[in-house]
């Protein structure tokens, strides 16, 4: 299994509109491999101007929030750079596209990094945080699992944020499982 790194990827359209997504950006040799689904935002925009910044971040509400339609975090610019890493992001990478494998459903845009920021330290692990990920992921897959095993992953995970979150995680997890019972509710009507 190839090495996953979950991050907030920044990019901007044509037109200069920032877009921020939760993506884990895969380890392939000497770079980075980007590999959005068809269609996405980002997908359109990485192949309009071949450019993404990498945000590494322990703000669970930032992932959270961007699978919950709360994507106004604040950005700021980065020199030499036509795209934006969080104000947030403990540290950032700018990927360039270096080749693209064309797929229908997911293709591959595998990237060299060309620039780096480190901007606060890291300051630990937390049970919370990493429940959050895992359910901000969970999240994003929803049309593709089936009920009971969102409902299983949701329960397994709550154990961690009631054991170990602080409000911002309680409040992250709370957005993504607002999510998770409008989904199933939604699959229960249509049953």
């Amino acid at each position: 299994m190839p090495y996953i790194r979950e991050s907030i990827l920044t990019t901007v359209s044509a037109d200069g509109t920032v877009h921020l997504a939760p993506l884990g950006i895969i380890e392939e040799k000497d770079g980075w491999v980007i590999a959005p689904f068809r269609p996405s935002t980002t997908l359109t925009n990485i192949a309009a101007n071949g450019l993404a910044v990498v945000n590494y971040t322990d703000e669970a509400k930032i992932f959270a929030g961007c699978l919950t339609g709360r994507k106004d975090w604040p950005l700021t610019a980065i020199d030499n750079c036509p795209v934006p890493r969080l104000e947030a992001a403990l540290a950032h990478d700018v990927l360039q596209v270096e080749s693209v494998t064309a797929h229908d459903t997911r293709p591959r845009y595998f990237c060299k990094v060309i620039a780096s920021g480190q901007h606060r330290p890291f300051t630990g692990m937390n049970r919370a945080k990493a429940a959050v990920l895992e359910a901000a992921i969970l999240v994003s897959r929803l049309n593709m699992l089936p009920a009971e095993k969102i409902e299983n992953e949701i329960a397994y995970l709550k154990i961690a944020i009631d054991k170990t979150a602080g409000p911002e995680e309680e409040q992250a997890f709370y957005w993504l499982l607002e999510k998770v019972i409008e989904h199933l509710a939604a699959c229960e009507a249509s049953d």
